[in-house]
């Protein structure tokens, strides 16, 4: 029960039309302003509505004379223990501890689908995340990018969408051919020829060795001619390779993209990037025309000519963009232009991207061509995941993938374990930087927000395991806890702990709706200090320990409250893709 909603779907069916059959307000008012949230401070209630405020035009009257108006109504209803205005016209509710505790109930009847809710209603969602270059294995960086996808994927799912994760795999550019040409070095170091260095512009890494060795022991010296005769091969086989690499090296965080969409033969060669642009071309949309140059100091290679654009301008980008390369071949930019396409056509009119924070400049342009393609009816949402810095102990692990000496994604998490890295990850925006240090993500103190979170719940299922031993004559089984006197829970700690428990189906609507998965992780972290201090609490008073040996029934009720702990921070975690720690070690 997402608290909230329920209040508004209250103001809208109850209350505003019980005050327009008493003509206070007009036929027909708008309701579609009115919010119920949180007050700012929670001191002042703990609900608020703005309703006043937003209906007051239409009514002909000040707010604060139409809150005067609905505030009776307010006052009246049974889960309301007090009404005020404050403000302009504010009206904050305070609700019955009855209301709070049978929220609890709620929880524990939910069990693991608490929080869940049919926000989505089945739409349709791609998410494209990773995408690396099929070049050689990821690095940190691509890590973030996998995780903040899956994540907000499992996010979206929870609310009631159909989500597909799916993977561009970049196999038209030129790169592709740079890594043909690296793993034909290897396959002829394979076949005894010495290799003294990698010659400059080749991929020097060592994964690429084992590649080399399987061609040269499958076709032997087949392949030692021009490279006209030998490149479609390796790039095909490289491609593949490296592929099968990326798909184990996500399989170790637990990722698994339901598609993958190949730029050469799915976009290009199938004629999409035409069939795209023919439909920009029909709209007025692509012309032949110069560019106006570059604001401040012109690059030496630029010269005025004549090129083929999209009027990306018309939808908000900065200038025109390039459709044509010199040479005739296409840009970058249609290629995606035609991905994005081929996406409309697989019916996603709503589509996220998850990007690294160099594509930044690409953002306007394709959100500009996914708005010219559907009307502007599609959306598109780039996510762009900033720099991971990689640290060990404070000191700088330094990454350099063209180098062959970046640490891989697969040796953090080998070292640090899948649920650490992917937690940490998602401790900060996906905008902002984000520092991973080795010593500090896997040390137990309460400045690290994995083991915060995870000790949580570990405490919660060790208070339950103990109580499953000295307190036999208590059901713990969560619907005989639903059915616990927890009207007993009157303790401001544990209140507030309830209160914030309560409003975990919100949170996870409003960080689906944002597409902001770290939310999740600034709950979690809260939540677990509230619980951690309401256990310190009852270690420094016996009164308000979790356990009572002589008061069965209290017993039951914060047992109940212990159980709705590990209830949200285990569906919290889930959908991180990380599993909760039944003990921790």
């Amino acid at each position: 029960m997402n608290l909230y909603r329920y209040f508004l779907d209250k103001i809208r069916r109850e209350i505003v039309p019980a005050l327009v059959a008493a003509t206070a307000l007009p036929e027909g008012i708008a309701l579609d302003a009115v919010t119920v949230e949180p007050p700012r401070d929670p001191s002042h209630g703990d609900i608020s509505t703005n309703a006043a405020l937003v209906l007051a035009k239409g009514a002909s009257m000040p707010p604060r004379k139409l809150a005067d108006l609905l505030l009776p109504s307010f006052a009246a209803l049974h889960e309301v223990a007090a009404a005020e205005i404050a403000g302009p016209g504010f009206i904050n509710l305070r609700l019955k501890d009855s209301f709070w505790h049978a929220r609890l109930a709620d929880i524990l009847r939910a069990g693991s689908a608490y929080g869940d809710s049919n926000a989505g209603a089945g739409k349709k969602v791609n998410i494209e995340f990773v995408s690396a270059n099929p070049t050689g294995p990821m690095h940190v960086g691509h890590g973030r990018g996998a995780v903040v996808g899956d994540a907000l994927a499992s996010l979206l799912e929870k609310v009631g969408f159909a989500v597909t994760r799916e993977y561009y795999v970049n196999d038209a550019g030129g790169q592709v051919d740079v890594l043909a040409r690296s793993v034909h070095l290897r396959y002829r170091e394979a076949l005894g020829e010495t290799v003294d260095a990698i010659p400059d512009g080749l991929y020097p890494g060592e994964y690429l060795i084992p590649v080399g060795n399987a061609i040269a022991v499958r076709d032997n010296g087949k392949w030692r001619g021009e490279e006209a005769g030998w490149l479609a091969q390796f790039r095909a086989t490289a491609i593949s390779e490296m592929l099968d690499l990326i798909r184990a090296d996500l399989a170790l965080l637990g990722i698994v993209h339901e598609t993958f969409v190949s730029e050469r033969r799915d976009i290009v060669e199938q004629g999409k990037i035409e069939a795209a642009l023919t439909v920009l071309d029909a709209a007025g949309l692509v012309y032949v025309g110069i560019l106006e140059p570059p604001k401040g100091k012109l690059p030496e290679d630029w010269e005025p000519r004549e090129q083929t654009l999209f009027r990306s301008t018309r939808f908000g980008d900065d200038v025109d963009r390039p459709l044509r390369k010199s040479d005739g071949t296409w840009t970058y930019f249609a290629a995606d232009i035609a991905y994005h396409f081929d996406k409309l056509q697989r019916g996603f009119a709503d589509m996220i991207d998850v990007w690294g924070a160099d594509h930044g400049g690409y953002v306007k342009r394709v959100q500009a061509a996914v708005t010219a393609l559907t009307g502007g009816q599609g959306r598109l949402d780039v996510k762009l995941c900033q720099l991971v810095s990689l640290s060990d102990h404070g000191v700088p692990v330094k990454m350099s993938k063209r180098a062959g000496t970046f640490v891989t994604l697969r040796e953090v998490v080998e070292q640090v374990g899948k649920d650490v890295f992917r937690f940490v990850m998602l401790t900060r925006r996906n905008d902002q930087p984000l520092e991973f240090d080795f010593a500090k993500v896997v040390e137990q103190s309460k400045d690290n927000p994995v083991f915060y979170v995870q000790y949580a719940h570990a405490r919660a299922r060790s208070v339950l395991r103990l109580a499953a031993k000295d307190m036999p004559g208590v059901a713990l089984d969560p619907a005989s806890l639903a059915r616990a006197p927890l009207d007993r829970l009157a303790d401001s700690s544990e209140l507030a702990l309830i209160r914030l428990l309560a409003g975990w189906p919100r949170l996870v609507e409003s960080a689906a709706e944002t597409h902001e998965p770290h939310r999740i992780a600034f709950y979690l972290q809260e939540l677990a200090s509230n619980f951690h201090a309401l256990w310190n609490k009852g270690k420094d008073t016996a009164g308000l320990r979790f356990m009572v040996a002589d008061a069965p029934e209290l017993t039951a009720a914060r047992l109940a409250l212990v159980q709705a702990v590990a209830v949200v921070v285990a569906s919290g975690l889930t959908v991180f893709g990380v599993e909760p720690a039944e003990e921790m070690r």
